[in-house]
């Protein structure tokens, strides 16, 4: 097993449309792990949740959330991302946001339909802003 690169994890969250696990914590403590569908935009992972969603909830008092991205193929690999974030209900945004989001995991005739049909009032745009990253490659070997 390998620390990743930077070039390395990018790759490993980028190529082809795997799903992130994005975690959170609730008031209690309790851990939220849900999956989502993203777009990496520079250094901030971006992806749309409802606004009344478990997710939201926990974020809005804490903003700390990790999202881990995994290759299950042999080698295998994972990333890791930790940081904080940011929540924005600009309909603009949004429908920035879930275009990009079903461009890549619909087909990208259907991405305008996904966008409109996402950015929508009562919807928000999550950025995972990195403080950390965890990225180990070879994972198998």
């Amino acid at each position: 097993m390998h620390s990743m690169s930077t070039e390395e994890w990018h790759a490993i969250v980028t190529l082809g449309a795997p799903t992130g696990r994005f975690g959170t914590l609730g008031a209690d403590g309790t851990l939220n792990i849900t999956p989502v569908r993203y777009v990496l935009d520079g250094e901030a992972f971006l992806f749309t949740t409802g606004g009344a969603t478990a997710k939201a909830r926990n974020l809005r008092p804490d903003p700390r959330a990790s999202l881990c991205v995994a290759d299950d193929v042999p080698p295998s690999a994972y990333v890791e991302a930790r940081g904080e974030v940011t929540l924005s209900e600009d309909l603009d945004e949004l429908l920035d946001v879930a275009t990009r989001a079903g461009a890549r995991y619909m087909r990208a005739d259907k991405a305008e339909e996904f966008g409109r049909r996402n950015a929508v009032p009562g919807e928000l745009v999550v950025g995972l802003h990195l403080t950390k990253v965890i990225a180990h490659g070879g994972v198998t070997d």
